[in-house]
């Protein structure tokens, strides 16, 4: 069975970093489509970004280009996102998924993704 544990959110000032991390177990990211997604008040969930398969290519949102990273750990169990330059539209509950199926095209719906964590709460202060 697997298990999606997200950690690392919080409330912040805007300009600020925070870390996310997504600790997996049950199976590592190796092989799969893993992703971030966050949700904000009263909106949809949406593509936040992702690591694709064996090629470990990275992919972002347009919103996060050039302040998010996304990484994980040379054991491929635990996936971060490293978030710089925090704004106050950054607000939300972050979520971290794992779809072993998802082909490229379907990277950006969260439908496609089988497995997911809690979340966890992003807040960003102006």
């Amino acid at each position: 069975q697997v298990q999606l544990v997200e950690s690392g959110g919080g409330v912040v000032q805007a300009g600020d970093s925070l870390r996310l991390s997504c600790a997996a177990s049950g199976r590592t990211f190796s092989n799969a489509a893993a992703a971030w997604f966050r949700q904000p008040p009263g909106k949809d969930r949406e593509f936040v970004s992702a690591i694709f398969r064996v090629a470990s290519r990275t992919y972002y949102a347009d919103s996060v280009k050039g302040r998010f990273t996304v990484s994980t750990d040379n054991t491929k169990s635990t996936m971060f996102l490293q978030m710089n330059n925090l704004k106050p539209d950054d607000t939300a509950v972050y979520f971290c998924a794992l779809g072993p199926g998802v082909i490229l095209s379907s990277l950006r719906s969260p439908t496609a993704y089988a497995n997911w964590g809690q979340g966890t709460q992003v807040t960003v202060s102006s």
